[in-house]
């Protein structure tokens, strides 16, 4: 029967290894989407070289054990993860309330970021909640998540008061002014929470625009007029706005939403989408219309939401998974749902763009197959880059008994040490 289990796998110069050498490396006999069959040397955190296989040597004065090769993996841009929830991250099967002790904060955040990146996101930024009971105590666990993770992924996080408006307000609004001084890049939360979502909006912007931030809010987005008055306030602020999952948007009459669609894309207003499910502050009912909100012109990322809490208790954060559903029940074309996973999400994050290209960072994935679409559809095996770093290995073993089908047919067989 099928074995699909990761499997450990000691250094070598094998596909995923582990080489000696941190300041080059050369990826061999990669293919590209574009069908071609390559080398791609990297140096220093960058892509140094791409050429025809055989073409490239590792460089001056490294090794020939700093090569990885590449034979039968696709080579990408590493996907980026825009809404992750890693504070309340693998909950849902724990017994009793969840734990917000700093110490299981920053446990489930580091474990859940490493597991996004085992599926190629390199990138995570984290919406964290502060205030209330827990004060900054998860945004300091998260911070403290950060550091830990350095070298492996960048995490970064979005500070998420509950109320902004009102008496009530007035102490949300000193902690999210409070959190962006210890650290958080990022300022958010949930409008739709707020008795005047109008005025939390105001709030956020206010607050993003006296420190430069980005803006990240939750949000339904089933309110046209509300939305409206969020693109208006939030047009030419930078570096960006973002808002999700607007599942809500599915739900209005279209051309409502083409109306709302239209003013978002004016106002540079990015829509990150969740089609592996929602998350605990907002509907987990449907989709963005993801298809609607790019004709308009509108940047669409997508996002994992919840990673196995009580929101999603299946969710999985793998980005290539979001991308399979754009392209299988939203009808995206490959490229442009992967687009969705990978160079919007980075967009969305701030991050420089990725290419295959000489020059580009060297953050890539490389997944087994040939073509995009079969790597969406069967993409179990794969080797994360990060910093021209090999820094995450996930590898499938797919074995059948003997069978005379298998032989008289010549099937592929994948299995340990042999190509597929």
């Amino acid at each position: 029967m099928p074995d699909s289990q990761p499997q450990p796998h000691p250094p070598s110069n094998s596909p995923g290894s582990w080489p000696a050498d941190a300041g080059g490396l050369l990826l061999s006999g990669a293919r590209l989407t574009d069908g071609r069959t390559v080398d791609v040397r990297l140096g220093g955190g960058r892509i140094e070289a791409v050429g025809t296989t055989g073409s490239l040597a590792p460089g001056p004065a490294r090794t020939a054990a700093a090569r990885v090769d590449l034979s039968g993996y696709l080579l990408l841009p590493a996907p980026a993860e825009p809404h992750a929830h890693g504070d309340t991250a693998l909950t849902a099967e724990r017994p009793g309330p969840v734990s917000y002790a700093p110490e299981d904060i920053q446990r489930r955040v580091t474990e859940a970021s490493l597991l996004q990146l085992g599926h190629g996101a390199t990138a995570v930024r984290a919406h964290v909640r502060v205030g209330d009971v827990q004060g900054l105590g998860a945004l300091g666990a998260v911070l403290r998540a950060r550091r830990s993770l350095r070298g492996l992924a960048e995490l970064t996080a979005v500070a998420m008061p509950r109320l902004l408006t009102g008496v009530a307000g007035a102490d949300g609004l000193a902690v999210l002014r409070d959190a962006v001084k210890m650290g958080a890049s990022v300022v958010g939360g949930c409008p739709d929470l707020d008795p005047d979502p109008t005025g939390y909006v105001e709030a956020v912007l206010d607050v993003a625009s006296e420190h430069g931030c980005p803006v990240d809010l939750h949000t339904d987005a089933a309110d046209p007029a509300r939305l409206s008055r969020l693109a208006a306030m939030a047009g030419g602020l930078r570096p960006g706005v973002a808002i999700g999952p607007c599942a809500g948007l599915t739900r209005l009459p279209v051309e409502a939403a083409r109306r709302v669609a239209d003013q978002l894309a004016a106002a540079g207003v990015t829509v990150v989408c969740l089609p592996q499910g929602g998350c605990g502050s907002a509907d987990r009912r449907g989709s963005a219309p993801v298809r609607l909100l790019r004709a308009a012109g509108v940047r669409v990322a997508a996002g994992s939401g919840a990673l196995r809490d009580v929101s999603n208790p299946v969710g999985r954060g793998d980005p290539l998974e979001a991308a399979y559903l754009l392209a299988s029940a939203h009808g995206l074309r490959p490229p442009d749902a992967y687009d969705a996973v990978c160079a919007s999400a980075r967009t969305a994050l701030g991050l420089p763009e990725v290419r295959v290209e000489a020059g580009f960072p060297a953050e890539l994935l490389a997944v087994r197959g040939d073509h995009l679409a079969g790597a969406l559809s069967l993409a179990y095996s794969r080797i994360v880059v990060h910093r021209g770093r090999v820094v995450a290995r996930t590898s499938a073993v797919r074995e059948y008994c003997n069978s005379a089908a298998t032989a008289e047919l010549g099937l592929p067989r994948q299995g340990r040490g042999e190509p597929s």
